[in-house]
């Protein structure tokens, strides 16, 4: 039966960008060998379960999966829009360094995550004497992914 909205479903995935580069994966020897495995020491890379509906994964990805049947084996491309969104600049601050220091609690460095106080993620990209740019798009924010996915199981 093709699956639907509510229904229950584990997949094996490789996720990758248009270069071919692995960003994500549930297959565990394919995340050793492409470094995930170093990155992400903690994880365990397995099939991932999810209730199709439920906005745990991309939209793009849920939208893929209705209509597939256990067992079946499919490829395709989302688009920005669907998963991530379009990288922007209204994305990007810059904060005065002295006081950032103070808050982080240390010297600031290129490729420190931060977190708003709302939860937001960012990364310091750049700094200088006086400030401190952060970057809060996605790390795949404007990146159009592709997804190699099998259905092993359909509740």
């Amino acid at each position: 039966m093709p699956l639907s909205e509510g229904d229950s479903v584990t997949i094996e995935y490789v996720g990758r960008l248009t270069d071919g580069t692995v960003f994500d994966t549930s297959d565990e020897a394919l995340a050793e060998e492409t470094g995930l495995a170093d990155e992400e020491p903690e994880r365990q890379f397995e099939p991932l379960t999810i209730e199709i509906g439920d906005d745990k994964v991309i939209p793009g990805l849920q939208e893929a999966l209705v209509g597939l049947e256990e067992g079946d084996t499919e490829l395709f491309q989302i688009p920005p829009e669907q998963a991530y969104g379009e990288y922007s600049d209204e994305r990007v601050g810059e904060y005065d360094r002295d006081a950032f220091e103070d808050m982080l609690g240390k010297p600031v460095a290129v490729g420190d995550e931060v977190e708003t106080e709302d939860g937001l993620p960012g990364e310091v990209v750049d700094f200088d004497d006086d400030t401190v740019t952060v970057d809060f798009n996605h790390e795949l924010a404007g990146e159009t992914l592709e997804f190699e996915i099998e259905v092993l199981d359909v509740e």
